[in-house]
This record gives structure tokens, C-alpha cells and sequence, in this order.
């Protein structure tokens, strides 16, 4: 048990727990979207179970290292310009990313009216809501890949420890866990904040789908945009507060 007592081991853990944590907000925020077109009921079960599946893939890659770092070997070449199988998954998970933010801003601008239940018996509504539920599970699972393999393959770049890389993503999962279901019931409450983070999950299929043509782009400008964007919002929202409270008063 000496090693605990090594202060870089801990450092090692705080830096890849908080770097996991960041690397999360996409996650969170994806779920917590999709989670918010289910009925209020089931929310909370549909948020662990994409949380818990994250986990999950994250804990499988990490003990399948070597076949993680095999993915960065190129596959074949196009124009000169190298595939690996990261390439292949990041670029499917960011045309995946783009195609869902972008009909999620088509359907919370234009077309709110076509999510409406149509009406039916109850064993159809009921047959339509489990399959809901679980078309809304393979989705976060099919984006819970995407981010998880990035996740793994930057704390093996960090940490060469997997006692420490289990713990860091347990840890992450954990506080991402108790932050969804806020951040879900925030966004949900503020349709403007809603496509706000659907406009964040464009920039990130974005920045995927260019890192599988080898350019990256540092998540850091991606995260104080959506920062800048999300303060602009809050001063609105409390402005408008304001004025419908000032409103209520003269009233």
C-alpha cells in the first residue's frame, strides 16, 4: 500500500479525474438533449443507464489497451493521407454528432409539432414510448464510443498507471452523474440554452470529424466559446426575469 503514499500518483489521479471530467461536458450535455425528449418518468433511468454505458466502454477500452493503441496504426490511404481505425470512429461519430444536433435545432426551431404523440390506444403509445426509450439508449451508446475511446487514448498520453486511469474514470463518471440530471432540467427549462448546446454538439462533431483528417483543433477554443455564449445567455435570462417580474409588480 506504499504506493498511495506517492504524491505524484496523486497528482497523476486530480489532473486525469479533472481532464475527464472535461472531456465529459460533450457527453453530458448529448445526453442530457436526448434524455429530454423522453417522458418525464423514465428521464432519470435513461440518464444512469447512458452514464452507466460510458462508464462501461471507458473501463473495456482501458483494459484492452493494446488493441486501443493498435487503432492509431493507419488502415490505408487516401490521397496520400493515412486512415486509422481512431480516424474511421471519429469521423463516423462526428458526421453522427452533426446529423443529430442539427435535426435536434430543426425540430426545437421549425418543427416542434412533428415530436407531438399522435393519437392512439394506450398499448400503441406504450409500444412507441419503450421504443423511444431504447432507440435513445442505442444513441447515447453509439456517441459514448466516440467519446470514450478519445477519453482512453488521452489518459494513456497522461498516466501509464491503469489503477489509476479506473479510478479517474470511475471518479468522472461519478460527478457527471450527479451533474446530468441538473444540467438536463436547466437546459430543458431554457429553449434558448437548449440550442445553445445543440449549436456546442455541431462545433464538436466539427472538431471530430477534422480530427480524423489528422487537424485538430484545440477543445479549449471550442469550450470558451460555448462559455462566452452561455454568459451572454444567462445575462438574458436574468434580464428577462426582471422585466417579466417588473411586469407582475405594476400588474
Amino acid at each position: 500500500m506504499e504506493f498511495l503514499l506517492d504524491p505524484n500518483l496523486w497528482i497523476a489521479f486530480a489532473m486525469l479525474t479533472a481532464l475527464e471530467i472535461v472531456l465529459g461536458i460533450d457527453n453530458i450535455i448529448f445526453i442530457s438533449i436526448l434524455v429530454g425528449r423522453l417522458p418525464a418518468d423514465v428521464r432519470d433511468k435513461a440518464r444512469r443507464l447512458g452514464l452507466g454505458f460510458a462508464m462501461v466502454s471507458r473501463l473495456l477500452l482501458l483494459f484492452s489497451l493494446s488493441w486501443v493503441m493498435g487503432l492509431t496504426a493507419d488502415l490505408f490511404t487516401v490521397m496520400q493521407m493515412g486512415f486509422s481505425g481512431r480516424d474511421l470512429v471519429l469521423l463516423l461519430g462526428g458526421l453522427f454528432l452533426l446529423y443529430k444536433a442539427s435535426h435536434e435545432i430543426f425540430v426545437e426551431v421549425e418543427a416542434r409539432e412533428l415530436d407531438a404523440p399522435p393519437a392512439a390506444d394506450a398499448v400503441a403509445l406504450k409500444t412507441a414510448g419503450t421504443k423511444l426509450f431504447w432507440g435513445t439508449i442505442g444513441q447515447i451508446a453509439v456517441v459514448d464510443i466516440v467519446f470514450s475511446l478519445d477519453s482512453v487514448i488521452t489518459a494513456v498520453g497522461m498516466v501509464d498507471q491503469i489503477g489509476v486511469m479506473v479510478a479517474a474514470v470511475v471518479v468522472s463518471v461519478g460527478v457527471m452523474l450527479v451533474a446530468a440530471k441538473p444540467i438536463g432540467e436547466f437546459v430543458d427549462s431554457h429553449p434558448s440554452v437548449k440550442v445553445l448546446a445543440l449549436a456546442f454538439l455541431v462545433m464538436v462533431g466539427m472538431a471530430l470529424t477534422a480530427e480524423a483528417f489528422d487537424q485538430h483543433v484545440p477543445k479549449g477554443y471550442i469550450y470558451a466559446a460555448m462559455a462566452f455564449s452561455l454568459g451572454v445567455e444567462a445575462l438574458n435570462i436574468r434580464a428577462r426575469a426582471k422585466r417579466l417580474a417588473l411586469a407582475a409588480a405594476k400588474g
